[in-house]
């Protein structure tokens, strides 16, 4: 594995300066060739690299996995923001032309915030796409009820309840952490595993008694589960992955700019970058995506903080 240094390329007034006065700046982002940028607290986020190999076979993709600080789920919104920040200011200089927040513990804490801190950069996370497509799912019930499981921070910040609301005013939220989930995928352990059904079934039990419509998978690693999940809510019930929606929404976004890569007739490339050389992100990205992962570099965590140290606030 290689090491990788990050570098600032630009401060903070020099990005305003960018913003709003220097055009090149932004032509060079919308570069066709420019890549997309994933970003995510550990291996979860390759579910939306996978699905946007599905939906952009051609597009060039990055993904950073901040694998050192996983997990996200338990920490602050100031301290997931900053992790957040760091990353994108190391990977600046490989001039994304969209940025996905592909955690959605760190959609729901730090986009905001980052889109006020990077106006320049297109920026977009999981929350919003997964809210639209529970919402519709919902047919034309009048107060349909919608189910999310996420993690504890996601469930915290109530950005589904929020998202939903905007779209379905008169809809029951119940969003419920289940915080076990997350670590028994990364332990390898398969639909059918005892100690799987059992936690789906005891965190599925509360929110199946309230009759739901549509249930939302609010964290990338769950689409792996998709299949038992949605046999334990039975067929009336509408199982959203987030991943898919969020690989069709950044589509819609780069059409909408005239960035979005035509029929190269190659498939895009995907390179990958971590926080801790560890084999076992390699081993888990084979299963997340389906594909060996070829190129992976290290970023050691103190050269993040180093840089977040730099840029000023």
């Amino acid at each position: 594995m290689v090491r990788m240094e990050c570098h600032i390329l630009v401060t903070q007034k020099s990005r305003k300066k960018c913003a709003t006065s220097d055009n090149h700046c932004l032509e060079r982002m919308a570069l066709f060739g420019s890549p997309i940028l994933v970003i995510d607290s550990g291996v979860g986020g390759l579910t939306v690299v996978r699905a946007l190999r599905r939906t952009l076979p051609h597009e060039a993709l990055i993904y950073f996995g901040d694998t050192a600080r996983v997990p996200y789920g338990s920490k602050s919104g100031a301290t997931v923001t900053g992790f957040v920040r760091q990353i994108i200011e190391c990977m600046r200089e490989h001039d994304p032309k969209h940025i996905v927040i592909a955690c959605n513990t760190a959609t729901a804490l730090s986009l905001q915030a980052l889109r006020v801190e990077f106006p320049e950069l297109s920026i977009s996370g999981v929350i919003e796409p997964g809210a639209k497509a529970a919402a519709v799912a919902a047919g034309a019930k009048r107060i349909p009820t919608i189910a999310v499981i996420a993690t504890e921070a996601t469930v915290r910040s109530r950005a589904y309840e929020h998202a939903i609301a905007r779209r379905r005013q008169h809809a029951r939220v119940y969003a419920v952490a289940t915080p076990l989930l997350a670590p028994i995928i990364e332990e390898g352990r398969a639909a059918d595993d005892p100690l799987v059904k059992l936690a789906l079934e005891q965190y599925l039990a509360p929110v199946l008694r309230r009759g739901i419509d549509v249930l939302v998978l609010g964290c990338t690693h769950y689409p792996l589960l998709k299949e038992a999940i949605q046999e334990i809510a039975g067929p009336a019930v509408r199982v959203i992955d987030s991943a898919d929606w969020c690989a069709e929404d950044v589509a819609r976004r780069l059409q909408a700019t005239g960035t979005l890569r035509g029929d190269t007739g190659e498939t895009g490339t995907l390179r990958c970058f971590v926080t801790d050389d560890s084999p076992r992100f390699v081993q888990l990205a084979n299963r997340f995506l389906g594909f060996p992962v070829e190129a992976l570099a290290w970023v050691p965590p103190e050269d993040l903080y180093r840089l977040g140290a730099a840029v000023p606030a």
